[in-house]
C-alpha cells in the first residue's frame, strides 16, 4: 500500500499538488476498499471513522482532483450514483464491469479483450484509442443461482417420493 501511496503522491506533485493528510486519508480508504466501487458518501463515511475532522466537501474535492489527474476513474453504473475506482498502472486501459440489474453487484473483468478492435480502429480509421471502458448489464451468477430450482429435492421435479 505504501508504494501505491508514494506513486500517487508523485502524480500529485508532478501536477503541482501536495498529498495533504486529508487527501492521504481518502487515498488510504480507497486502497483499503479497492474492490468495492465506493460512492463519495461511502468514502466520506469510511474517512470520517479514521479522521473525524475531515468534511464531506473535502472528500468530494479530493475525489474530483484524483479523477481529473487520472488516479481514479469516476463511473456511473446506471443507478445515478458516481462511484470511484483506482486506476491500475500495470494495464493500458481501465478494467471492465459486469453489472447485475437485479442485486446491483458489480464484478470486474481484469483482462482487456478489445486489443484487436483497437488495432482495427487504428488501421481502418486512423483512430488512436487512448482509453475505453466496457460495462455489461445483466443477471449475475449469484442471482442466477438463487433463481434455479433446488437440484437436491428431486421429488419436486421427477414426481417421485
Amino acid at each position: 500500500m505504501e508504494a501505491r501511496i508514494e506513486k500517487i503522491k508523485q502524480q500529485l506533485q508532478s501536477q503541482g499538488y501536495k498529498l495533504t493528510p486529508q487527501r492521504e486519508a481518502t487515498v488510504r480508504v480507497l486502497l483499503e476498499n479497492e474492490q468495492d466501487h465506493l460512492s463519495a458518501e461511502d468514502v466520506f463515511m469510511l474517512v470520517k471513522d479514521k479522521a473525524p475532522e475531515i468534511g464531506l466537501a473535502t472528500v468530494y474535492r479530493t475525489l474530483e482532483l484524483l479523477s481529473e489527474l487520472h488516479v481514479l476513474e469516476k463511473m456511473n453504473f446506471g443507478d445515478g450514483v458516481a462511484r470511484y475506482d483506482l486506476r491500475d498502472d500495470s494495464t493500458r486501459h481501465h478494467h471492465h464491469h459486469l453489472i447485475c440489474v437485479q442485486c446491483g453487484s458489480v464484478d470486474e473483468i481484469m483482462e482487456d479483450w478489445l486489443g484487436p478492435l483497437e488495432e482495427r480502429l487504428d488501421s481502418d480509421f486512423n483512430f488512436q484509442v487512448l482509453d475505453h471502458r466496457l460495462d455489461f448489464q445483466g443477471i449475475c451468477y449469484r442471482c442466477n443461482e438463487r433463481g434455479k430450482p433446488d437440484s437436491l429435492d428431486k421429488s419436486k421435479t421427477t414426481g417421485s417420493e
